[in-house]
């Protein structure tokens, strides 16, 4: 769900590259980003869901990597479970109320580089009209020209931790974990 979160990821993306003199447009690849969400259900076991195909747009300052910034919109409905009755479940007035359009949204507010390829990234996290401050742990993957694409391409990883109950999505808490650990992978190329 903080799939707002992997975008973020980005203002990483020049670690470790010739500095560049302000802050340059990626824009996210949807078809190779994704933001994977997992909860424990009732002890059992750990369920895995994921969003994908969503949008976002980073300014990175190579330079001054705090000076990047990112935003990042994620279909509600973009949602994947592996099974249908929980999407619908998801999907329903118990949890998102979901209609067409809806969407979760993350933009920073700050970044905190912490090493050479690492950042504490902190934004507004939106979901079902609750917007909340989270901190995502960021990783620069690699920063290079795409083999195939001939553009500047950056890769990142990020993980955090949300509560659910904060966005209002409570059902069935604690017995399904009210705590999700979120997981979030994206690559940007360059704007041309």
């Amino acid at each position: 769900m903080k799939s707002i979160a992997f975008a973020t990821s980005m203002a990483l993306a020049g670690l470790g590259t010739a500095a560049l003199a302000a802050p340059e447009q990626y824009n996210l690849d949807p078809s190779h980003s994704q933001v994977v969400f997992t909860y424990e259900h009732l002890g059992f076991s750990t369920t895995y869901n994921v969003f994908t195909g969503f949008e976002g747009e980073i300014m990175f300052d190579q330079e001054d990597p705090a000076n990047s910034s990112v935003s990042v919109s994620i279909p509600v409905m973009s949602m994947y479970t592996g099974w249908e009755k929980r999407l619908e479940h998801f999907m329903s007035d118990e949890m998102f109320g979901a209609e067409e359009g809806d969407m979760i949204t993350f933009t920073s507010t700050g970044i905190e580089v912490t090493g050479d390829n690492t950042a504490e990234i902190t934004g507004d996290l939106t979901i079902n009209g609750t917007t909340k401050s989270v901190v995502l742990d960021a990783e620069l993957n690699k920063a290079d020209a795409h083999p195939m694409q001939e553009q500047q391409w950056v890769g990142f990883d990020a993980t955090t931790t949300l509560k659910r109950s904060d966005y209002g999505l409570d059902f069935a808490a604690p017995a399904v974990s009210d705590e999700l650990q979120v997981m979030i992978s994206i690559e940007a190329g360059k704007a041309e």
